[in-house]
C-alpha cells in the first residue's frame, strides 16, 4: 500500500478500462500469455497477462527475469535469444528441449481470435515462429553511472565537443514524463549524438542558475529515468516493453511514479510492458491481476508483498504461517490470536494475499515443498463468502459471516449499548460522547454499502479517527465480547499454534 507521502494519481477507472480492453483483446499487438513448457526450473507454468503493465516478483534465482526473456523471444526484433538465454558451449546442454508456448494478439497476421506460437531450443539452436514486434529492454546496466561506461570514455576528456548538429534539446513530451517521475525541470537539458549514427549518446544539463553540467554529474537514477523515457516516448504504438528490477536508483516515491508513468503509456501508446522488482513501491498502483510472483518453478498470480514472499519461500523465522485473504483477514486473525492466550505472537507470520485463491494456492505450495522453503507450517483462512474449498486435510479454514468487516461491525453493534464506553475508549474517544458514537454507528449500519469502507465512514463521522484506530477498537471489542467465536476460529488449528 502507497504512504501517505505519495499516492497513485492512477483511478481505478483506468484501471478497470484497461482490464476490460485486455479482456476483449482490443490490442493491435498484445501477448496474452506465455506457457513455459519447459525452461530452467519451470515446467508446465503459465502466465497470463490480463493487464498492460505486469509486475514480476520474487527471491533472487526464483526466475523472474527467466519470464522476462521468454516474453523478449516471443517475438522477433532487435532482442536476441542470447541476450537473456546465452550459451556456452557444452557447460549449458541442460537448454536441450526447452520449449515456450504463447497465445498472442497480432492483428498484422489475424483480425480475428488468438494466435499460438512457439519458441524451442533444439539441436543448439532456436526455433522460433515469432511474429515481428518493436522489443525494448532496460536491463539494470542502465544505472552504472555514466563515468563506468565504456562506450562513454570518450567523453572524458578536457577538450571533448560535439557539432552543434549533433546536439538536440530534449523532445517537450519527454521533459513533461519526467518532470511527473523526477519532480525536476529538464525542459532545456540536452542529448548529445557522440557518434555521427547516435548510436551512443550523451545528456546533459542545466543547473538552476544556469551553468550546465555532463551526464557525469548526473545521478544514477535521473540518468537512468531520462534516457528510459526518452526511448519509450519515441517507441512504435503496441511496443514490448521489458524492465529488469525497476526501482534500482530510485527513491520509493520515484519508483510509484515510474509504474504510474508506464500505465499512463499503456493507456496513450497502447504499449505492453513488464517488469522485475524486488519493491513493494513498485506495486501499489498495480491490481492483483497485474502481479506475478516467481520462486522455485512455480509462478502464483497475486498482489504478494515482498515480506509474504519471503514467508512462502521459507526465508522468515517462524513456527507458523498463516495466509490470509486481505489486511482487515490478517488484523481479524492477529486479535484473535491476541485474546485466545497462551500464544507466542513473535513466532507466527500473517500475511495479507490479495484475494482467495492466492491465499489458498499458496498455502497449497508452502506445505508441500521440501526443506528449506518449508521450515515451519502454514495454515489459510479464507473469508466466509469465498468460493474456495475449506479443508482440514489442505489446512484451509473458513472465517465466520460473509463479509469479514460487516460480520465484526454487525456483532458489536448487538451490543453497542453494554460496550460503547468501551468502543468509544478504544477509538481514543471522551466517554462522554458514547451516545453518539451508539448513534453514528447504528446510522452508518443503516447507510452504508460498501462494507470495505464501514470503518472509515466511522472515523470520518466521529472526528477524522484513522480507518486502522477504528478497525482495531472493534475487533478488540469483539474479542472481548465473544470469547466462544475466538475458540470457533482457532480451536480447530490449536495444536498448531506456538505457545508462549
Amino acid at each position: 500500500m502507497a504512504s501517505s507521502e505519495q499516492r497513485s494519481e492512477i483511478r481505478a477507472s483506468e484501471i478497470n478500462e484497461l482490464l476490460e480492453k485486455v479482456r476483449a483483446s482490443n490490442y493491435k499487438q498484445y501477448l496474452k500469455r506465455i506457457k513455459l513448457t519447459r525452461l530452467r526450473a519451470f515446467q508446465d507454468q503459465v502466465i497470463d497477462l490480463e493487464f498492460p503493465v505486469t509486475a514480476l516478483v520474487g527471491p533472487n534465482g526464483g526466475g523472474k527475469t527467466t519470464i522476462l526473456g521468454a516474453a523478449a523471444i516471443a517475438y522477433q526484433s532487435e532482442v536476441r535469444p542470447r541476450r537473456f538465454f546465452a550459451k556456452s558451449g557444452k557447460y549449458d546442454d541442460s537448454m536441450q528441449s526447452w520449449s515456450m508456448e504463447y497465445d498472442i494478439i497480432d492483428k498484422t497476421i489475424s483480425e480475428r481470435g488468438t494466435l499460438t506460437r512457439t519458441s524451442s531450443f533444439r539441436r543448439l539452436r532456436w526455433n522460433r515462429d515469432a511474429p515481428k514486434r518493436q522489443t525494448l529492454v532496460f536491463g539494470v546496466q542502465r544505472t552504472v553511472p555514466a563515468s563506468e561506461r565504456a562506450e562513454l570514455q570518450r567523453c572524458i576528456s578536457g577538450n571533448f565537443s560535439v557539432p552543434d548538429d549533433r546536439v538536440e534539446i530534449i523532445p517537450a513530451t519527454v521533459a513533461e514524463q519526467v518532470a511527473h517521475v523526477l519532480d525536476k525541470d529538464v525542459s532545456k537539458f540536452s542529448r548529445l549524438k557522440v557518434d555521427p549514427k547516435g548510436k551512443v549518446t550523451l545528456y546533459t544539463g542545466i543547473a538552476p542558475e544556469g551553468t550546465g553540467y555532463s551526464e557525469f554529474h548526473f545521478g544514477a537514477g535521473e540518468s537512468s529515468v531520462i534516457r528510459m523515457i526518452t526511448e519509450i516516448e519515441t517507441a512504435n504504438e503496441n511496443a514490448l516493453i521489458l524492465i529488469e528490477e525497476i526501482e534500482n536508483g530510485l527513491h520509493p516515491v520515484a519508483t510509484r511514479r515510474v509504474v504510474d508513468y508506464l500505465i499512463s503509456v499503456a493507456k496513450r501508446k497502447k504499449c505492453q510492458v513488464i517488469f522485475t522488482t524486488h519493491s513493494n513501491d513498485a506495486l501499489s498502483a498495480l491490481p492483483s491481476q497485474a502481479i506475478w510472483a516467481a520462486f522455485n518453478g512455480n509462478v502464483v498470480q497475486g498482489k504478494l508483498d515482498i515480506v509474504s514472499l519471503r514467508a512462502i519461500t521459507g526465508q522468515i523465522d517462524a513456527q507458523l504461517g498463516i495466509f490470509v485473504e486481505d489486511n482487515f483477514a490478517k488484523r481479524w486473525i492477529e486479535f484473535s490470536l491476541r485474546y485466545y492466550g497462551d500464544i507466542s505472537l513473535d513466532a507466527v507470520t500473517i500475511h495479507a494475499m490479495a484475494g482467495d485463491a492466492t491465499a489458498v494456492k499458496v498455502n497449497e505450495y508452502h506445505n508441500v515443498s521440501p526443506p528449506p522453503v518449508k521450515n515451519f507450517p502454514s495454515i489459510c483462512f479464507i473469508d466466509g463468502d469465498s468460493k474456495q474449498n475449506e479443508s482440514a486435510e489442505k489446512s484451509v479454514y473458513r472465517l465466520p459471516g460473509e463479509s469479514p468487516e460487516t460480520y465484526i461491525y454487525h456483532k458489536v453493534l448487538d451490543q453497542i449499548d453494554e460496550c460503547a464506553a468501551k468502543l468509544a475508549a478504544g477509538m481514543q474517544l471522551p466517554l462522554e460522547i458514547q451516545e453518539k458514537v451508539t448513534q453514528t454507528i447504528r446510522s452508518i449500519a443503516n447507510t452504508n454499502r460498501d462494507p470495505h469502507v464501514i470503518f472509515s465512514q466511522v472515523g470520518e463521522r466521529l472526528g477524522l479517527i484513522s480507518e486502522h484506530v477504528v478497525q482495531g477498537a472493534f475487533l478488540a471489542m469483539w474479542a472481548q465480547i465473544y470469547p466462544e467465536e475466538v475458540a470457533q476460529i482457532l480451536d480447530p488449528v490449536k495444536d498448531m499454534l506456538p505457545k508462549s
